[in-house]
């Protein structure tokens, strides 16, 4: 008895490490509270859709939550001229420069509102930089992160 479970220790730990060296090998992001159940994509709400437009102010690394792993958010300053803080995603998926933004860039952005800590946020769904340039992070209807899904889902979305 003492062999066998002994057997079936050692088949567990090549089981669990060969699956982390495949997450690894991937180059698996970090995601920490990032993920589609996690506290934080709870706060993306349907009901609180909008849109705006504005010009790119600074581009950030953000921390919306204890314990979440670095993501990029953008400080946009709308046609009110208000400066509205908006969250992208986490920064091992969002890349900003896939469509050369930068600040100065003129913007449309559209997501949900939200409030961290009794302050106003906006969880961008998608931003805009012109006709045919756009950032997507999630879909636009209920919120899904794009960086939660599968690939076969990913490439539906973009269809």
């Amino acid at each position: 008895m003492y062999n066998g479970s002994k057997l079936i220790i050692l088949a567990l730990l090549f089981v669990v490490f060969g699956a982390a060296e495949t997450v690894m090998a991937q180059g698996q992001p970090d995601l920490a509270g990032w993920g589609k159940d996690g506290e934080y994509n709870k706060l993306y709400e349907t009901t609180e859709f909008d849109e705006f437009k504005g010009t790119v102010d600074d581009i950030t690394e953000i921390k919306p939550l204890a314990g979440m792993a670095p993501g990029i958010g953008l400080k946009v300053k709308d046609q009110d001229g208000d400066m509205v803080n908006v969250h992208l995603g986490p920064k091992s998926f969002v890349k900003v420069e896939s469509i050369g933004l930068k600040k100065g860039d003129r913007v449309k952005v559209k997501g949900a509102w939200a409030q961290i800590g009794g302050k106003e946020i906006f969880i961008a769904s998608k931003v805009k930089k012109s006709e045919n340039v756009e950032l997507k992070v999630r879909r636009t209807k209920d919120g899904m992160p794009y960086w939660t899904m599968s690939p076969e889902e990913l490439t539906k979305e973009q269809e």
